[in-house]
């Protein structure tokens, strides 16, 4: 039974997707950093999407029309916490790029759990990890041009990747064949950057209810951006009362002070968790990003 279970809430998340394509496993054989999983953790799809106790990490993938491709990639994260993960807006922002010829991967990552894993802290920056390494290693398969490979994440998704776009020098997976793990350029949509007690939650889920200093500040992403940071596009709205726009605005000025390529845009209104809205709108977020992909050649 607990096997049709798992089975039914996969199909369900392939479904939900929209996706034609299947999903592709990130890792061939064995999982990084996992404990044996226990007969209870099981994958679960509830009726709004969300997916709990991620258990087998992938790629969700869109790609263009034949003949579209412009070669460029993005990997997106969902938000939810790091306890669930949220894809629906990403598949809507999946599909969008598409449209413009842009192939995307909405990423299945795990959740950090220590039942599943040894080192929770490290196991959604793993999968991070291997997922960029997975693109460029099937870039030519996939008519994708390696150096035109970026992420992008949606509040907790965002901070996973700032969090692999500023610790490139801490790689967690095994990388034999030395993969660029650094993406080209990133995409923060009202994204977590800063640990603090207002919002604790993530964090929590993440390194715990009393990390020590030293690991608030490696989780703390804008006190990691350095000259090597991949240019960044940030979108976030003032009135979002689940992630406070300092966080944006914190991650924007430490890419100044570290002379990264960035653009930002605050909006008014939008709260927390918009995807696309208007996209006949001038100033649209999503035709902004556009408008930056070009502008920096991606």
């Amino acid at each position: 039974m607990k096997r049709i279970i798992s089975v039914l809430a996969f199909l369900s998340f392939l479904q939900l997707a929209g996706a034609q394509e299947k999903m592709i496993p990130l890792y061939e054989q064995h999982i990084p950093n996992s404990r044996k999983i226990p007969p209870d953790y099981i994958e679960e799809t509830d009726t709004s999407g969300l997916i709990r106790k991620v258990t087998q990490p992938g790629l969700i993938p869109f790609f263009p029309k034949k003949g579209t491709a412009t070669g460029t990639a993005i990997l997106i994260f969902p938000g939810g916490g790091y306890f669930v993960l949220a894809p629906a807006t990403c598949y809507e922002i999946a599909k969008a790029l598409t449209e413009t010829g842009v192939t995307a991967f909405v990423v299945k990552y795990r959740l950090p759990h220590d039942t599943i894993m040894i080192d929770k802290t490290i196991g959604p920056l793993q999968d991070a990890q291997a997922a960029i390494q997975l693109v460029r290693k099937r870039a030519a398969e996939w008519g994708i041009d390696p150096h035109k490979v970026g992420t992008m994440g949606l509040s907790a998704g965002g901070h996973l990747v700032s969090t692999a776009g500023t610790q490139l020098n801490r790689v967690v997976v095994e990388n034999t064949e030395r993969v660029n793990l650094r993406a080209d350029f990133m995409a923060l949509l009202y994204p977590v950057i800063i640990y603090d007690p207002a919002i604790p939650r993530t964090r929590e889920n993440l390194i715990g209810k009393n990390p020590s200093a030293a690991l608030l500040d490696l989780y703390s992403t804008d006190k990691q951006v350095t000259a090597n940071t991949p240019p960044t596009f940030l979108v976030h709205a003032v009135d979002d009362d689940v992630i406070p726009v300092r966080n944006s605005l914190l991650f924007f000025n430490a890419l100044l002070n570290a002379h990264v390529k960035a653009e930002m845009h605050i909006l008014q209104s939008g709260g927390h968790g918009f995807g696309l809205t208007d996209l006949n709108s001038g100033n649209n977020w999503f035709n902004l990003f556009k408008s930056w992909l070009a502008e920096n050649g991606f």
